[in-house]
């Protein structure tokens, strides 16, 4: 570690214990996953005057103690596990135990220069709701597929009834989660400045607000990025080699590119005109509509950062 680092602790999260260690090595710690846990933790932190805690995301059992610690004046810094690994490698370690990835990750926290500021907590409750919704349209699209697949009648309305129902539990989830964001009038209007873009339905700026509430302060090449609809270099000396996109929220990037197809055929002029453009210089399908997706995630970007609804640009303009 850095002499320059500032102090900090790691936590590598299981789903009943979380172990922590210090980025200056030393004592450790070993918990329960749960709320005794958490004040056991909270005083271990404190008497080793710990500011900053690094954790690695393990698939949504660290939610309760990065909420927990962040309530209680902690920065806490959530890597993903593709960081603290390529760190490991960096630094040329191979053995792997929870000890050892927690204090990897303590470093990682200790030498992470820049922070960014946690999401807004109101939404950090909707993402079990909207992953839901996700999970049900996933399951209705399965049964559709399966559908084509059947000839018996007695099987076929057994599909089709199991197809209304999930549409019917997906309308009523959307209109809840829809009404529990209403209640905050800051919400309610990013949302509908979301929806003012043209293509851009509730379903689609639901994804993009709780997907990415950084949305509205970032770059426009950081809201690319993040989406993962960047597509990075690939050239070495000589070699040009294909663009590719790569990483980013996939949850958020299926929304977008799914929102892209009906929008640049029928609802967005701009993207319209943008997917004719790329297809009509040999772009194949796929790439010209990840280009629209791309613009998409600018658009709104653009729109929250203003606090105006999106403008159409006139027919024939350039995009």
């Amino acid at each position: 570690m850095s002499k320059h680092s500032t102090k900090a602790a790691g936590i590598d999260t299981g789903k009943h214990k979380l172990d922590v260690a210090l980025s200056s090595g030393g004592e450790a710690l070993q918990v329960v996953n749960k709320e005794a846990g958490y004040s056991e933790l909270c005083v271990w932190l404190r008497q080793h005057r710990i500011k900053r805690v690094g954790i690695e995301a393990s698939g949504g059992y660290e939610q309760e103690v990065v909420a927990w610690l962040r309530r209680r004046g902690f920065v806490v810094i959530v890597f993903q596990p593709m960081q603290v690994r390529a760190y490991a490698r960096f630094r040329l370690k191979r053995a792997k135990n929870d000890m050892i990835d927690a204090h990897l990750i303590a470093i990682c926290a200790a030498e992470s220069e820049q922070i960014r500021e946690p999401c807004d907590s109101r939404l950090s409750g909707c993402k079990e709701r909207l992953r839901l919704i996700e999970q049900i349209e996933e399951d209705a699209a399965r049964m559709k597929t399966r559908l084509e697949a059947y000839r018996d009648k007695s099987l076929i309305s057994q599909l089709k009834a199991e197809i209304k129902r999930l549409s019917a539990w997906r309308r009523s989830e959307l209109k809840a989660l829809l009404a529990e964001l209403f209640t905050h009038a800051d919400l309610r209007q990013k949302l509908e400045l979301l929806w003012s873009i043209d293509g851009v339905g509730k379903r689609t700026a639901l994804a993009m607000l709780i997907h990415m509430p950084e949305l509205g302060t970032l770059t426009r090449e950081e809201a690319v990025s993040l989406a993962g609809l960047a597509p990075f270099d690939n050239d070495s000396a000589e070699r040009s080699g294909q663009r590719h996109i790569w990483g980013g929220r996939h949850r958020l990037r299926r929304s977008l590119y799914a929102a892209a197809l009906p929008a640049a055929f029928h609802w967005n002029d701009a993207l319209i005109n943008l997917y004719k453009r790329l297809t009509a210089a040999g772009k194949l399908h796929k790439v010209a509509l990840v280009a629209c997706a791309r613009k998409l995630i600018i658009y709104a970007n653009t729109v929250l950062q203003r606090g105006t609804p999106w403008t159409a640009l006139p027919k024939g303009a350039a995009t």
